[in-house]
C-alpha cells in the first residue's frame, strides 16, 4: 500500500532536527516525533514505518500522525502538540441561564416533589425559550450556579 503523507525534509529541518535530538533538551514526546520525521525522511533514511515502529518502540498512529502533520501543517505541527481546533459554543446564554433558574426555583410540577433535569430540560423547551436542551447542559448550568434540586 503506498504512502499517503510522504516526508520529504528540507536541509534546514533536517539540521533542526539533528540539532534537537542531539541537545537532548525538550520533551520527550517532541524528541520521538523528531527521530520518526528523521526517519521517515523519502530524501534521508527512508525507512518503512514499520522499521520505525520497531527501532523507536512507538505506535503506527504515531507515525501516521506525525506524517500527516508534517505534510499537513509544517514542521512545528509535526512536532508540537495539537491545539484544539475548534472553541465549544455555549449552549445557554446568559438570559437562557436566567430562564432555567427561574424555572429550577419555581414550584415542582403538578404530582411531582421536585424539578428533575430532564423536567427542567423538556419545561425550557416547552416556554420555547431554546429549541432544544439535553438534561446534561441543565446539570452543568445548575452545577455552575452552585443550584442543587434536592
Amino acid at each position: 500500500m503506498p504512502k499517503k503523507y510522504i516526508v520529504r525534509l528540507s536541509e534546514e529541518e533536517r539540521v533542526e532536527l539533528e540539532k534537537l535530538i542531539g541537545s537532548g533538551k525538550g520533551a520527550a514526546r517532541k524528541i520521538n516525533h523528531a527521530r520518526i520525521l528523521l526517519k521517515a525522511d523519502a530524501d534521508g533514511a527512508n525507512w518503512t514505518d514499520e522499521k520505525i515502529r520497531d527501532a523507536l518502540d512507538t505506535s503506527f498512529s504515531t507515525i501516521l500522525r506525525v506524517r500527516e502533520g508534517f505534510v499537513e501543517e509544517g514542521l512545528e505541527a509535526a512536532l508540537n502538540r495539537k491545539r484544539p481546533g475548534k472553541t465549544l459554543e455555549r449552549k445557554l446564554d446568559g438570559v437562557q441561564e436566567a430562564h432555567l433558574i427561574a424555572v429550577a426555583c419555581s414550584p415542582a410540577p403538578e404530582g411531582r416533589k421536585r424539578w428533575t433535569l430532564r423536567l427542567l430540560a423538556d419545561k425550557m423547551v416547552e416556554l420555547a425559550y431554546v429549541d432544544t436542551l439535553s438534561y446534561e447542559t441543565v446539570r452543568q448550568t445548575l452545577k455552575k450556579m452552585k443550584l442543587n434540586l434536592g
